[in-house]
């Protein structure tokens, strides 16, 4: 029997080697187990996935960041927000929780008078304290989709006083005649000229960010398109109120006018606000409301076409002093924007349908 099982391995061995490689191959992909084999590539898609996946991540770390560089990408919280203290209700006694209940609303005398009391050299000991004014507006137009945008201006007081933390207002004039040059000159303008200071400025003998404000005159307009593009967003306009007739009024506008800018709330775009100033409670209560009142006309200007107020709210500071006093401002608004019906106790107009 070994015998016999032996030569069966060796004659099939033989069998095999007498068969080709090739034919071998043949005869096995025919069999039923070979039927499913791929005569065709991966996709390349595929491949380049798989690759992908072979390839380490290196995680790289990163030092210690300030809390304030941290999420540049986040919008920032302005921190302010409509006041509801209009809604509550009002308190009938003397002594009341302020923040559960609406604010009382004073004069504007009155509240001079009170801010007065507190910066006594008693007190806080600063009776010069400049007057500070938070004013919300009403930014809803005609349209319920579309509101003001926010602005800048610079409003013309009766009353020149001393502003806390105003820098240096450097003008540049640009006029022809005699006259006019030497009215700016006398009103306090840095520098002023015509053609002269054009060609000054295209060779750069003049440099331009030392001038904070460039007022003109109509007249001169066109030979000043050479330098449209160095001046740009300060090149004069009717809109910015740089350009005028009277150069002597644009000088002292700028150079002795409390300069404010309306914020936005782009979360609630119905909803804006100005900081600014009118005075000092070392002033005359009657210069102070002068000032005022040319303050509120000069906002009231930037008011849409629309029924409602557009000034919802006024309160009066005086650092260092923390009390804030909700002010009556109607009296002192224009007689046709007043006769609209301004309320200081309504935050929103109602729109008109197109």
């Amino acid at each position: 029997m070994e015998l016999i099982k032996t030569g069966r391995v060796l004659s099939c061995c033989n069998y095999y080697f007498k068969m080709g490689f090739g034919d071998l191959l043949q005869q096995k992909c025919r069999s039923p187990a070979f039927a499913s084999v791929r005569n065709y590539a991966a996709r390349k898609g595929y491949r380049e996935a798989a690759k992908k996946k072979k390839v380490k991540t290196v995680i790289q770390k990163q030092g210690w960041i300030p809390h304030n560089l941290r999420k540049k990408d986040v919008e920032e919280f302005s921190g302010v927000k409509r006041s509801d203290e209009h809604t509550k209700r009002v308190a009938s006694d003397d002594v009341w929780v302020t923040r559960s209940y609406a604010w009382r609303i004073f004069d504007f005398k009155e509240a001079v008078e009170c801010h007065r009391e507190t910066h006594h050299p008693t007190i806080y000991n600063v009776p010069d304290a400049q007057i500070n004014l938070f004013i919300e507006l009403n930014m809803t137009t005609a349209k319920p989709t579309k509101f003001v945008e926010k602005f800048r201006k610079m409003a013309i007081l009766p009353h020149v006083y001393e502003q806390d933390g105003l820098q240096e207002r450097s003008i540049l004039v640009f006029c022809k005649t005699p006259e006019q040059k030497e009215a700016a000159r006398a009103a306090g303008a840095n520098l002023v000229g015509g053609t002269e200071i054009i060609k000054d400025i295209e060779k750069g003998k003049v440099v331009l960010p030392d001038f904070r404000f460039i007022l003109a005159h109509p007249t001169i307009l066109p030979e000043m398109v050479t330098i449209r593009g160095l001046l740009k967003k300060k090149f004069p306009n009717v809109k910015s109120g740089t350009l005028g007739p009277n150069v002597d009024e644009l000088v002292l506008k700028f150079k002795n006018g409390v300069e404010y800018s309306c914020v936005r709330d782009e979360k609630d775009l119905s909803y804006g606000w100005i900081n600014t100033s009118v005075g000092r409670l070392n002033m005359d209560t009657l210069k102070l409301e002068e000032n005022f009142q040319a303050l509120l006309k000069d906002i009231i200007d930037e008011k849409p076409k629309r029924p409602g107020p557009f000034i919802t709210r006024v309160v009066m500071t005086s650092l260092p002093s923390v009390e804030k006093f909700k002010i009556n401002f109607e009296p002192y608004l224009p007689v046709d924007d007043n006769a609209d019906g301004e309320s200081s106790d309504e935050d929103e107009a109602v729109p008109v349908k197109a």
